[in-house]
C-alpha cells in the first residue's frame, strides 16, 4: 500500500525549525500520524536544493507525495510539482525570485544554523533556469497575506488565479495564524485523519 509523505521545502535563510515546519509536523503528529513529513535543511545553492529535494522523492518513488513550501520554497515547491505532476501549497511564494534575491548578492547568514555562505551570481541564474512560465490548474492551493512585508503578493495572485486561492487582508511574510489553515491544507490534498486522534 502507497504511504502519504509530504516533503515541506522552507524558505530563503529558514530551516526545519521554522515555525510553519514545526507547526505542520506536529499538526501532522497530533492529526495524520499515517502521514511521513519530511523537511531537510537546504542546500544554499539552488541547483544543489533542488537536487537535495529530487532524491528525496526517489527515495520512495511508490509513495504518494504532496509538495508545501514556504516563500522561496514555495517557488521550488512549484517547479517540482510541475516535474512530477504532484499537489503542492504554497504559502506566500516567492514568484520571481531571482529579482529579489539580486539585491542579496554577498555574504549572508542563515539565523537557525548560524551558516555563513555566498550569495552569488549564479545563483540568481539557478533560480531564472527553474521559472515556470505556465503552470497547471487545480495543482496547487495557494496561501497569500496582503501585509507581505517581503513579496508582492498581487504577483502570486496573477500567477495562480486558475488555482485554489485564499487571499488573506493584512498578516505579513510570516503568515500570521497560520496553524488554522492546516485542516484546510489537509483537505487539499485529500489526507483522511488517521485513527490515533
Amino acid at each position: 500500500m502507497k504511504k502519504q509523505r509530504i516533503l515541506y521545502i522552507h524558505g530563503f535563510n529558514s530551516s526545519p525549525l521554522s515555525m510553519k515546519s514545526t507547526a505542520t509536523e506536529q499538526y501532522l503528529i497530533d492529526h495524520h500520524s499515517n502521514v511521513q513529513f519530511h523537511c531537510p535543511q537546504l542546500a544554499t545553492s539552488p541547483n544543489s536544493a533542488i537536487k537535495q529535494l529530487e532524491q528525496i522523492l526517489a527515495q520512495y518513488p511508490e509513495d504518494h507525495w504532496q509538495l508545501m513550501g514556504s516563500s522561496l520554497g514555495g517557488y521550488f515547491s512549484s517547479y517540482l510539482a510541475e516535474k512530477y505532476h504532484l499537489k503542492a501549497v504554497l504559502i506566500n511564494p516567492a514568484i520571481r525570485p531571482f529579482e529579489l534575491l539580486a539585491d542579496y548578492i554577498g555574504e549572508q547568514k542563515n539565523p537557525y544554523t548560524e551558516e555563513v555562505y555566498q550569495v552569488t551570481e549564479a545563483h540568481i541564474l539557478d533560480l531564472q533556469n527553474l521559472y515556470n512560465k505556465k503552470i497547471s490548474e487545480k495543482q496547487y492551493m495557494v496561501m497569500v497575506q496582503t501585509g507581505d512585508e517581503v513579496l508582492d503578493y498581487q504577483q502570486a495572485v496573477d500567477k495562480y488565479h486558475h488555482s485554489q486561492l485564499i487571499v488573506q487582508q493584512g498578516g505579513d511574510h510570516s503568515f500570521i495564524n497560520y496553524q488554522t489553515m492546516l485542516p484546510a491544507i489537509m483537505n487539499f490534498f485529500d489526507l483522511q485523519p488517521s485513527n490515533s486522534n
